[in-house]
């Protein structure tokens, strides 16, 4: 069943809180009701939409944990899409499990226990003796005691006997409330339970059950002094706003330009993150498109454009909440300025990031070498990354070009799965070329060319020393420092 209610004039003041149902029916209902009231009340019809849909959630023996928590997560992302600005969880089960939840949501969830607390510091003194009334199962992941024992508050429990006979029959019994909500036997077993934490000192009772408490009115009509905890989290809900919760900072990757380059790039990232547990190291989403047209064929031939496909895939990063892009592909910065202002998300350059390390770690160097495809160095994105640097870019001379273009494109290249032999070869001759041309830094100017020399800041050829430089290390050094400072 699905409602929708109070749908008002349009405006950013407008609060749309979505109401999760189907873990309990009754209890959602109950939570459903109050809100609607609550706004009619207080006449704040215009402030607040409500969402409530209570479909029925499949309960699956010793699964049921699990089912629980993945019918939680489709449906908050169902109203994610429906607009809702904060979800409501009408079920003390589910909040025994809500940092995970909210580790993969975005959207908040808020709070019951916060609603909890929050009443009893309205009206109840800290040093107060509370008591509970929750499943077996709430009992045992001490919800209540990481809550509310920090408040300063006892909690008591029903004796054992006591919570199995009366509590727990009274919610999950044959004829217990979460089949009828106004069942004479279960308020007479939820009586007993209220007499024996009264016994044992509660000032106040407060149910760890939506079920529970959508009969605290019966409940205190027979003397018993018990919260009604759903109207005490509608009231929490509607009164506080509930800011998004914070997200590990997540680094989006164009991916499969080329395949192999992209499965070096986050290899690097993960050799350079200090981590000393799997939780520590960089959140990675990597849209992997082979199928994006190649860069070079179309920068110096007739080859398809791969503007659009470049720009599907940093939306599609986005969409995914990327915090930041990373294109570990030389020649695809070439595209970058066609789309940049089309994509929210920043991109970061990876040919600036080179430069700013030759900057800081190669001051004085007078001429760098640049190893690249026909694309990169015809498109002079390197070099408009340099403008105004204090060295020369130097290339090589269209024989020793050739040599790069076979080390990476060619039968036994590096993009058709070579690492040895001509290629490498190929490589070394070309390099050997700017050296001797006096080149004393040499930028590995393709994702693919990492592959064949790796990064060395003292690289021996002959009689001379060079500096290599792996802008596909530098690129995943800086991403892994800025996702560090956004999670700090």
């Amino acid at each position: 069943m699905s409602l929708t209610s109070h749908t008002p004039s349009s405006g950013s003041d407008v609060q749309c809180i979505g109401i999760i149902g189907g873990l309990g029916t009754l209890a959602g209902a109950d939570v459903h009701g109050k809100m609607v009231r609550s706004i009619a009340r207080h006449s704040r019809h215009d402030a607040y939409r409500v969402l409530y849909e209570n479909s029925r959630f499949p309960v699956d023996g010793s699964t049921e944990l699990n089912r629980r928590m993945l019918y939680i997560y489709d449906m908050v992302q169902h109203y994610q899409q429906l607009g809702a600005d904060s979800v409501m969880l009408p079920c003390f089960i589910s909040h025994t499990f809500l940092h995970q939840l909210q580790t993969e949501l975005s959207l908040p969830i808020v709070g019951l226990m916060d609603a909890v607390s929050a009443a009893l510091r309205k009206d109840v003194p800290r040093a107060a003796t509370i008591g509970v009334l929750t499943s077996d199962y709430v009992l045992g992941q001490r919800l209540f005691e990481h809550h509310l024992q920090p408040e300063g508050y006892r909690l008591v429990y029903p004796k054992p006997a006591i919570q199995r006979r009366c509590v727990m029959e009274a919610v999950y019994g044959a004829a217990g409330l979460k089949n009828d909500d106004r069942s004479p036997r279960s308020i007479a077993l939820l009586l007993e339970a209220c007499r024996d934490l009264m016994a044992q000192g509660a000032e106040l009772i407060v149910p760890g059950a939506t079920e529970i408490a959508m009969v605290s009115n019966l409940l205190r009509a027979a003397g018993m002094p018990v919260m009604d905890s759903n109207q005490a989290y509608v009231d929490y809900a509607l009164e506080m706003r509930q800011p998004r919760p914070p997200r590990s900072f997540k680094l989006g990757i164009v991916g499969g330009v080329g395949p192999a380059a992209t499965v070096d790039f986050m290899e690097k990232i993960i050799s350079n993150t200090a981590a000393r547990r799997d939780q520590d190291h960089v959140k990675l989403i990597v849209e992997h498109n082979p199928q994006i047209p190649d860069r070079t064929a179309n920068l110096i031939g007739d080859g398809e454009d791969p503007t659009l496909a470049i720009y599907a895939a940093c939306k599609r990063l986005e969409a995914n909440q990327a915090d930041l892009i990373a294109i570990p592909c030389n020649t695809a910065h070439a595209y970058i300025e066609r789309i940049r202002g089309q994509v929210e998300v920043p991109i970061i350059n990876m040919l600036q990031e080179a430069v700013s390390h030759i900057n800081r770690h190669h001051a004085g160097e007078r001429i760098v070498g640049l190893l690249a495809t026909d694309g990169t160095v015809g498109s002079r994105v390197y070099h408009e990354a340099a403008a105004g640097a204090p060295f020369e870019l130097l290339v090589p001379d269209d024989a020793h070009q050739a040599l790069v273009m076979r080390a990476i494109y060619g039968k036994y290249g590096v993009k058709a799965g070579y690492l040895e032999g001509q290629c490498r070869q190929d490589l070394i001759q070309a390099l050997e070329h700017l050296l001797d041309a006096g080149a004393s830094v040499v930028i590995l100017g393709c994702t693919e060319l990492p592959l064949l020399l790796q990064e060395n800041s003292a690289f021996q050829l002959g009689d001379h020393a060079v500096a290599l430089l792996d802008p596909t290390a530098i690129l995943a050094r800086r991403c892994v420092a800025i996702a560090k400072a956004g999670q700090a």
